[in-house]
């Protein structure tokens, strides 16, 4: 891809998430009034007077949505709205110049994650890192961090608009720090969500 059209891209992604943010405040009232509407069914009540006008029309869009579309349009990037359509790709990474034991703290890591790609960080700026990734399709990018040759930050970031999150590490240990360890399974990880209520959890 050539740097013009990765400008262009780029440009494209930040009107697409400006007008979202747009949506997201003219949407705010009729979400409202949605919830109230919701509210009094559940509750064998009668639906708002100021409502009445507009409940055939509100009801009608209640009815339609679903688990994506509930809560009216929204600025930030669900990155598990495309869960079953296509796999995600994730582009693991170091920050430069990394020790030998950063390096091997990433190949661990790129075993870890499912459908992993481990790249050199070489001179690359953060900018110039996030734009290549983009470009080649990643849809998320994870860059290892270290102190004095012991990993101790990771930082997870959504692709192309975030969100982003920076986790501390101590107390690292490879698998050669652990003797007659054996060979690393690659099978894909199970995670369980069940009982998380929060937006976290929903997301």
């Amino acid at each position: 891809m050539s740097s013009s059209s990765s400008v262009r891209r780029a440009a494209r992604l930040r009107r697409e998430y400006l007008y979202r943010k747009s949506l997201e405040g003219k949407a705010g009232k009729e979400e409202h009034a949605k919830r109230l509407i919701k509210a009094a069914e559940e509750n064998g009540t009668s639906v708002p007077t100021e409502l009445r006008n507009d409940y055939d029309k509100l009801k009608r869009k209640i009815d339609a949505e679903d688990v994506l579309t509930e809560g009216g349009p929204k600025a930030i990037d669900d990155e598990y709205a495309t869960v079953g359509l296509y796999d995600p790709r994730v582009c693991v990474t170091t920050s430069r110049e990394p020790s030998s034991r950063l390096k091997q703290f990433s190949k661990e890591i790129n075993l870890i994650i499912p459908n992993a790609q481990r790249i050199n960080r070489g001179g690359y700026r953060v900018d110039e890192l996030i734009a290549a990734a983009n470009e080649a399709n990643f849809t998320d990018l994870v860059m290892l961090q270290e102190t004095r040759g012991e990993p101790d930050g990771l930082v997870v970031c959504h692709l192309p608009l975030g969100p982003c999150a920076f986790f501390s590490l101590s107390g690292a240990v490879l698998r050669h720090d652990i003797e007659q360890v054996g060979s690393m399974s690659e099978a894909y990880p199970h995670v369980i969500l069940e009982g998380f209520e929060s937006e976290l959890g929903k997301r």
